[in-house]
């Protein structure tokens, strides 16, 4: 089965944002002010779903910091820099990466990048789990999305993603371990401004963004994305809970003073705050339909995921794609495991494919 997609941002069931030209204005190549000093560096990701992600490069004593890193490929190496070029600057002048999680698009170019000039790289302390298994031997490590399918009943779906030649990836993926873990709360003095490392778990077990609260201004990683909704759990070593960590990491991020949101994925925007509470009400609404589809009597995940509508488009399950109906099953997990710890479902584990209904 695969392993987690390597740019797992987007859940399928992502909300809508503005359309047309307007929605893709952020992905223009260069590196774009968003204050003196800090500068949005759109690159390019191989697939058509997120056109790009976000790196950051902000100027500090002694050269440039970064905030994430883009994918290790050659057409985002060259791009970023080109895009550096525009400032002034080489990869000579980066000192260190501060990345936000460990999905490949953020991730995998700071250590290519280490491996010829050197500079420090630093990760959020939990993604030392995953980081471990995706460097084991184990192939099958690396993919726990196949243990999960099996327990939502998915086996129509792992039979045609077998069929379609999806396997774990083998080979060099650009992981290697960090220079640095970063612990919660940690401060990174840059010289001119400071950034404060916050954890913020859910999509990943160990992501983190960066608080600049003197110039308010929010690194948010996939945390918090202006025109989608961020997968949650997909990752080689997911917790047990991870929408319950992902809803209070929002909520962290919302008694926060309000301050401008720097995306991974998007333009920034002006309000972390009122993002957050569209991502919480989207939430809400997803558990609700999720819990409405078990009325009917006990059903798998897989059942559950195939009862509700998927997209701001409002597709059907199988009209996604193979790599986002298996998100949208691991979506609908995580969902229906949250039901179940508030005490609104109930799930029967006594097979290998769970049962849920409503509680009592």
């Amino acid at each position: 089965m695969p392993s987690p997609p390597d740019s797992g941002a987007s859940s399928p069931a992502s909300s809508a944002g503005p359309a047309g030209s307007d929605r893709l204005a952020w992905l223009e190549e260069g590196a774009h002010q968003v204050v003196p000093g800090v500068y949005r560096i759109p690159l390019p990701l191989p697939f058509d779903g997120l056109r790009a992600v976000n790196a950051y490069a902000i100027e500090s004593a002694g050269g440039l910091t970064m905030i994430d890193s883009g994918w290790m490929l050659e057409t985002t190496k060259d791009q970023l820099e080109r895009s550096l070029a525009r400032i002034g600057a080489g990869f000579g002048d980066i000192r260190r990466f501060l990345v936000t999680h460990i999905h490949r698009d953020h991730y995998t170019q700071a250590i290519g990048l280490r491996r010829i000039f050197g500079m420090k790289v630093a990760l959020g302390a939990d993604e030392k789990h995953s980081l471990d298994r995706l460097l084991s031997k184990d192939s099958f490590a690396m993919s726990p999305q196949a243990e999960r399918l099996i327990r939502a009943g998915a086996q129509p779906l792992m039979d045609k993603m077998a069929q379609a030649g999806m396997r774990p990836p083998t080979g060099d993926q650009g992981y290697e371990e960090p220079d640095e873990w970063i612990s919660s709360g940690a401060v990174f003095d840059l010289g001119r401004r400071r950034l404060e490392a916050i954890a913020t778990p859910g999509h990943t077990r160990g992501h983190v963004v960066f608080a600049d609260a003197e110039a308010g201004l929010l690194f948010a990683g996939d945390h918090v994305l202006p025109h989608i909704t961020p997968s949650i759990s997909l990752e080689a070593a997911p917790q047990e809970l991870p929408l319950r960590d992902y809803i209070e990491s929002l909520l962290l991020v919302r008694r926060m003073p309000d301050l401008t949101l720097l995306p991974a994925h998007g333009p920034v925007a002006p309000s972390v705050h009122a993002r957050v509470d569209e991502l919480l009400d989207h939430h809400d609404a997803r558990l609700a339909a999720m819990l409405a589809a078990l009325a009917d009597g006990p059903r798998t995940g897989y059942e559950v995921a195939l009862a509700i509508r998927w997209t701001s488009r409002s597709k059907e399950l199988t009209e996604l794609d193979l790599m986002n109906q298996m998100l949208a099953v691991g979506e609908t997990l995580s969902h229906l495991d949250l039901l179940v710890a508030r005490g609104t479902a109930v799930a029967d584990t006594d097979s290998g494919a769970w049962l849920y209904r409503p509680a009592g």
